[in-house]
């Protein structure tokens, strides 16, 4: 009973944001012009700013959402959705400019669940990774769109096959030994990448994303990694076998959250296809290689999947409305998974945040790391962990911690100088901007902030 409760307060909460969305397509200028509108509407909250710019020229736009745009705040996770990486698959476009102006609209009616997300979660939302693909797939317009035209962007190349393979790196690391997160890139890595891939590589590397979903269409599944088969062709054919992560459980419960919560997904057949649960392991699908959500995987801290959410990879104006009352709580529901697991500071004796400290969960084989202020999160199903911290030059420290499934539980460590190393060795540690006590500042900071919450536009 209680869960049919939370539901309905849930559709209760949201009810009324229709008014406030805008069911069109937007060529570039509209984008653009629309992100500024949201942010000329709610300024205190949004920021826009450019990832970069495409083979054309083509800002690749971004609205961020927290109640202190531009700056990365202690323990507050940063979140991303991407939409029209294919530049034809435009519904995941549109889609989040309608969410950007649903939550824009929303902080301003003082919807509470909107507010507190976008007071304890710093959001970046980039409509479209592929601008230059998408003016190709526009002029042809719904009625005579083929099925690949504006796919790639203006050099020809799906971005979706442009990242730097790491792949296969883990699985060799798996067998031999190696490291299990943060694949280094190769040495000539921006030599085979497009300007957009680059510059989303960039944008991932300079911000410690904790999650992320990237919006496809042309089916209707909730796909998670790893999308790469370790298996290998088999005369000529690709073979297909589900090929799961370290984190195999926290992604399928992720990608079923996203499709139970949405209009139709769940229901499993969509397109011609079946999809049990409306979800599925990338490579057991088909296997692809150099996308998207296994370098966010490999190379970064962000776990991402990719959310296939049309059958028609061009719907009609008509139909968007539809689609968004399909997606919309989905698309909330997913942004506050980000609010799991653990979360906390890595500091040294002097309690300064320290940066690069890795932190491992015993029995599962991916690691993470602290951003540059020290603060880590970690995304963990409910359950007990037994959580190790450590960095270059200092001693490591192990704790045993509980989850649930609310909010993500506090874990700080404070590591001490291990005196064994040689003196260059813990020179050569990396260590965020120092402060005589983080802790004290991050109190001092969430009371000043509470104070201006209530004052507000």
């Amino acid at each position: 009973m209680s869960e049919v409760l939370s539901a309905l307060l849930r559709l209760l909460l949201l009810l009324g944001g229709v008014a406030s969305v805008t069911f069109q397509h937007h060529r570039y200028d509209d984008l653009m012009r629309t992100l500024y509108k949201v942010h000329n509407e709610c300024p205190h909250i949004t920021r826009v700013y450019s990832v970069g710019r495409s083979v054309r020229g083509r800002h690749l736009y971004a609205l961020e959402f927290s109640d202190f745009p531009g700056m990365h705040e202690l323990l507050e996770p940063e979140f991303k959705y991407v939409g029209n990486m294919h530049g034809n698959e435009v519904l995941g476009r549109e889609l989040l400019i309608q969410l950007c102006e649903f939550l824009c609209e929303e902080y301003r009616q003082r919807n509470e669940r909107i507010v507190r997300l976008i007071h304890n979660t710093r959001i970046h939302i980039l409509p479209s990774m592929n601008p230059d693909g998408y003016e190709v797939a526009a002029d042809q317009g719904p009625d005579t769109n083929g099925y690949i035209t504006g796919r790639n962007n203006a050099n020809g190349v799906d971005l979706n096959r442009n990242f730097p393979d790491l792949n296969t790196y883990m699985y060799y690391n798996e067998k031999s030994g190696g490291p299990n997160h943060h694949i280094p890139l190769p040495d000539n890595w921006k030599n085979q990448v497009e300007p957009e891939t680059e510059a989303v590589i960039q944008w991932m590397e300079s911000i410690n994303f904790v999650l992320s979903a990237n919006l496809h269409g042309g089916a209707v599944v909730a796909n998670y990694p790893y999308d790469k088969s370790r298996e290998h062709r088999v005369r000529g054919f690709r073979r297909t076998a589900d090929t799961p992560t370290p984190d195999d459980k926290l992604f399928r419960k992720l990608a079923k959250g996203y499709s139970y919560a949405h209009g139709w997904m769940h229901l499993g057949w969509n397109c011609g296809d079946y999809f049990p649960d409306g979800i599925t392991n990338g490579a057991s699908w088909y296997s692809v290689s150099k996308g998207m959500q296994d370098f966010n995987y490999l190379h970064t801290n962000c776990f991402d999947i990719t959310l296939e959410l049309s059958c028609n990879k061009f719907p009609r104006q008509e139909e968007l409305q539809r689609e968004w009352l399909g997606n919309r709580e989905a698309l909330i529901g997913f942004l506050e998974e980000v609010h799991h697991g653990i979360k906390g500071m890595i500091l040294d004796e002097n309690n300064n945040g320290i940066a690069g400290a890795v932190i491992s969960i015993n029995g599962i084989a991916h690691d993470v790391t602290s951003g540059k202020q020290g603060d880590y999160f970690r995304l963990l199903l409910p359950g007990t962990y037994t959580v190790t911290a450590t960095a270059p030059g200092y001693g490591l420290e192990t704790t045993t911690v509980t989850v649930g499934p609310a909010e993500p539980k506090q874990v700080n460590f404070q590591l001490r100088i291990d005196t064994t190393k040689e003196s260059m060795e813990q020179k050569a540690r990396v260590k965020a901007p120092s402060g005589k006590n983080l802790l004290k500042k991050m109190a001092s900071r969430e009371a000043g902030k509470e104070t201006r919450r209530g004052l507000r536009p």
